[in-house]
């Protein structure tokens, strides 16, 4: 298997630790052990007492459990925990996919989505949207992409990097389509329950159809990136089987500290949801006005769900700009690039708390250039 760079990855190795403002960040603010841990009276003792030999492969029961709140007809043996969201997409692909397989990605999106199919040898088709239209893939062209050898459709919905959430008809007509045409969906839905309004929050793909997996982890919404807990929720018993014996040759099992810590974050959930929401909603009203002073330098197509958007740079280079800002300024953004977007889009995230201070900071870089 031959992968390519993982160019986000490779981009944020040059700064994400040594730059003062990173106005990108893909999750939300998080916050520390003991902090977690004050949520449930003894939770510290029990975490203390917790023992660090082996787990079980599928995920600790309790944690498994607590997943299942987030949906409606999942059981503990639908959920198979991962070490983060990136091993349980390489694992699906390698479980369900073979050489000469089509399989279609929405686009833009995250890297691994496209080419660890890529690398197995399948053949990729983008499903792809843009900005003119606000960020909407048209499910007509989904339509016609289908082929008669596609295994796979990949979504990702709420979406990294535009923010675009996909309407429920709209996720209906995909269901439709897979289901018509005996495709599997791979679902990834990691900012799911960072909806600005709740309405607007879809069902999730695994509750449609044992055709449908569903992906989430504890990095985005709920801002635990660090204790690199994902998993995969499928009522589809030869994928669910397929990807545990993978399993076996990748982490084998979990970090027994964090599925404890992850267990207690889910079962108190919604104290992170609206924490982070919070969080979310203050800055993107921030950026509103920001993006307003200067829309002779930028477009601003206002995201849906999540911390994270995709305007684009008027004038000028994107990589040029965000290289000279991070190295003058000390601000972090990402450009299209590493995404594979060459139309001077960039991307900004909006979960953290200092995104005021930052927003300042690039607004003084743009000052101080005259701009």
């Amino acid at each position: 298997m031959n992968l390519p760079p993982f160019r986000l990855e490779r981009y944020f190795a040059q700064y994400e630790f040594d730059v003062e403002y990173l106005l990108c960040s893909s999750d939300c603010e998080s916050l520390s052990i003991s902090n977690l841990l004050a949520f449930e009276p003894g939770a510290a003792d029990r975490f203390h007492e917790r023992w660090l030999g082996y787990t079980e492969s599928q995920g600790n029961p309790a944690l498994r459990r607590e997943i299942c709140g987030l949906y409606r007809t999942i059981e503990p043996a639908h959920v198979l925990v991962h070490s983060g969201a990136e091993e349980a997409i390489f694992l699906f692909m390698h479980a369900m996919l073979e050489a000469g397989d089509r399989v279609i990605v929405q686009w833009p999106g995250y890297q691994s989505l496209i080419e660890v199919a890529r690398g197995i040898g399948c053949h990729v088709t983008r499903w792809e949207a843009c900005e003119e239209n606000d960020w909407i893939p048209d499910v007509g062209e989904l339509q016609r992409r289908i082929h008669p050898d596609t295994k796979a459709i990949v979504i990702n919905t709420p979406h990294n990097p535009t923010g675009y959430l996909m309407s429920h008809e709209t996720l209906r007509e995909v269901n439709r389509i897979s289901q018509r045409h005996g495709i599997l969906l791979f679902s990834d839905e990691v900012y799911r329950e960072s909806e600005y309004t709740v309405a607007d929050r879809l069902p999730a793909a695994c509750d449609m159809g044992e055709h449908a997996v569903s992906l989430g982890v504890m990095s985005k919404t709920y801002g635990l990136a660090g204790l690199r807990i994902g998993w995969i929720a499928t009522r589809n018993t030869d994928i669910y089987a397929r990807i545990a014996a993978l399993k076996d040759y990748t982490t084998i099992c979990n970090s027994a500290p964090s599925e404890f810590l992850a267990e207690l974050a889910l079962r108190h959930r919604q104290k992170l949801i609206e924490r982070n929401v919070g969080i979310i909603t203050r800055n993107l009203a921030i950026l509103d006005q920001f993006f307003q002073r200067h829309g002779d330098k930028f477009v601003w197509q206002r995201p849906q769900a999540g911390p994270i958007a995709f305007p684009r740079l008027i004038n000028g280079d994107i990589e040029t700009f965000c290289d000279d800002l991070v190295k003058t300024a000390g601000v972090l953004l990402l450009p299209g690039a590493v995404f594979d977007d060459h139309e001077n889009h960039f991307r900004i995230g909006f979960g953290r708390k200092n995104v005021p201070e930052a927003v300042a900071q690039l607004e003084a870089y743009l000052h101080r250039r005259g701009q």
